[in-house]
């Protein structure tokens, strides 16, 4: 085989591109992934994963020259000195709001999939069905139970921590022991269910945390630092899962610094032929060519890939005659939910740093529930007792202050919703094709006139705006509309709700930034569908005009839902790999 030629190529190493790569291998195909960052190798490049927080020259923090040099990450929690090299420089990789898009990145080996919330949810037959139901975008063309076999699958082998609850909204698993609520979060929860017959749960999150050893990994050790890379394989990524798996067949190339700039597309044969790639250290051009191609750069990278590909057949890129190509750009919109203290634990506490939450799961628009606004919402949280950094002002020296500061502070619960956005056509990214002066003008966000800056003018004598490597940017127009504004204020009021009604005192409600992005569960940029004319990609997560192409992240997602989208991504990724190598054996996509 030349050094150039494989069975099938893997374009990112995230999530999606782990578990494509992990699966085609294991089938026996020859697999070169190819990753735009660098390499991150399991346990030696975690390097700050043990450091105790005075060892961090800030003890963690945010200087003023990274919130100079970062505008966009510093919007969020993102951006303290921790793990910054875990995120995408905004600097080299800019892009233009048209509206604004919070976009946090990791372009490294394992992207997102080391720095990821881990929540790990299924979707069921009431999120498959919805857009159906609502007469929303185009109707999913598979349903719960043809994903099922598959969400058995990846969570057998990622280890998805969880409880049995039996609740039709959000279908049992195949569960690792649960970890444990603190006491608060029981008496909550029992609470809630008292108050609300049943109609209502609090459960422990679901997560990709494992409790038990698998595949030679020895589980969480509950330090809560998941965010720096784990070295003991306590939670699934790239690196400590499907890499390990895939590299043990002998049939993975791994290559970095590689930028695929296009994949390379045979209109007569129609099909595409391979990939053209930018080496980010030396600016040199290579091409590598498959039978296969999986691209799994993330929702919005893959839509830069296939927009900027076959132009020269489809002037808006490969996969675009339906017009849906960039469009139904869908995220969480969050921000929203309460917190109040709990009192009556003072002689409780906890042992060591649980790594997960709580999960309220979706009740509204269910069951008979009928609101002014379509789909709902869930809520993540948590009670936790306060650290021991805490003092009262009227103890302020001597022995009473130390004996203050030898306890910990008051309990407390907090709810912060997840909510649906529904697949609006008008949200959309495109490559961004306009020429900028050097002038700037303010950038206000249009809703909360918060500051963000500034952005260049539009001028068509100036230049287009590139990236590092003198590439062209996505443009975003998203934003959530009036049936989100809607459901948010039921976000507020419900956990309001939800806590008085649990005995939590004090109270207090809030709506914040909303952003769409703050997220990071970008989806819909090549939605799946029934027919190539309303839709990117078939039930098989294939594009329509180049069917050995498959697409499965966030990009073929056709509806949000309101819950975490990593383990549905897991799910159709195997699926498709499984499709992929029947349909190369028998010959209809050789």
């Amino acid at each position: 085989m030349a050094d150039n030629t494989f069975d099938a190529i893997v374009i990112g190493s995230g999530i999606s591109g782990g578990w494509a790569a992990k699966e085609l291998c294991e089938k026996g195909l020859k697999t070169i992934m190819l990753e735009r960052g660098r390499d991150i190798v399991h346990i030696k490049d975690y390097v700050n994963a043990t450091k105790a927080p005075w060892e961090f020259p800030h003890r963690g923090t945010r200087t003023q020259q990274m919130i100079k040099d970062y505008p966009v990450l510093k919007r969020d929690y993102p951006l303290s000195e921790t793990n910054l090299d875990y995120w995408a420089s905004d600097k080299d990789s800019p892009y233009t709001e048209v509206k604004r898009f919070d976009w946090f990145r990791g372009y490294h080996v394992g992207g997102r999939s080391l720095m990821w919330g881990r929540q790990s949810y299924r979707w069921s037959d009431f999120d498959f069905e919805a857009n159906a139901k609502d007469g929303i975008a185009v109707d999913w063309p598979v349903r719960y139970a043809e994903i099922a076999p598959w969400y058995d699958h990846v969570e057998k082998f990622a280890g998805i921590s969880g409880s049995i609850e039996h609740l039709p909204q959000l279908p049992d698993g195949q569960f690792m022991p649960a970890m444990e609520m603190t006491c608060v979060e029981k008496d909550v929860a029992a609470r809630i269910k008292q108050h609300y017959n049943g109609s209502r749960a609090m459960i422990i999150g679901r997560t990709a945390n494992i409790t038990l050893p698998l595949e030679g990994r020895p589980g969480c050790q509950y330090r809560n630092r998941c965010a720096l890379g784990c070295p003991f394989g306590g939670y699934f990524s790239t690196q400590s899962s499907t890499l390990p798996a895939a590299i043990k067949t002998g049939n993975l190339t791994v290559r970095p610094w590689s930028i695929v700039t296009k994949i390379l597309y045979d209109k007569d044969k129609k099909k595409a032929t391979g990939v053209e790639v930018l080496d980010a250290e030396t600016n040199k051009t290579y091409t590598y060519n498959a039978k296969i191609i999986f691209l799994n750069a993330s929702t919005l990278n893959s839509a830069w890939v296939l927009m900027n590909s076959a132009t020269d057949i489809w002037p808006d890129g490969l996969g675009s005659s339906s017009g849906e190509l960039g469009h139904n750009i869908m995220d969480h919109h969050l921000g929203v939910g309460a917190s109040g203290t709990m009192e009556g634990y003072e002689d409780k506490y906890y042992f060591g740093r649980r790594a997960n939450g709580i999960y309220v799961p979706r009740y509204r628009n269910l069951f008979g529930d009928k609101r002014d606004y379509l789909r709902g919402f869930g809520y993540q949280g948590g009670g936790a007792r306060g650290g021991y950094t805490h003092s009262a002002e009227e103890v302020s020296i001597g022995a009473e202050l130390k004996d203050a500061l030898s306890e910990p502070g008051h309990w407390s619960m907090n709810l912060g919703g997840f909510g649906e956005t529904l697949p609006y056509h008008e949200n959309r990214i495109y490559i961004d094709k306009n020429l900028y002066s050097d002038k700037t003008e303010p950038f206000l966000d249009p809703v909360t006139k918060k500051d963000l800056g500034t952005r260049q003018i539009v001028d068509k004598n100036g230049k287009a705006k590139t990236d590092k490597w003198g590439l062209n940017v996505l443009a975003f127009d998203v934003e959530y509309k009036d049936n989100e504004k809607k459901m948010r204020k039921d976000m507020q009021a419900d956990a309001v709700e939800m806590l008085e009604a649990a005995g939590v005192k004090n109270v207090k409600g809030r709506d914040g930034d909303g952003t769409l992005g703050r997220g990071i569960h970008e989806m819909g940029s090549a939605r799946m569908g029934k027919d190539p004319k309303t839709s990117v990609l078939n039930k098989w997560n294939q594009v329509w005009d180049a069917p050995n192409v498959f697409v499965t992240d966030g990009s073929f997602m056709v509806s949000s839902n309101c819950v975490n989208p990593s383990l549905s991504y897991m799910a159709f990724t195997a699926r498709a790999a499984d499709h992929a190598v029947s349909e190369l054996k028998k010959g209809n996509i050789s």
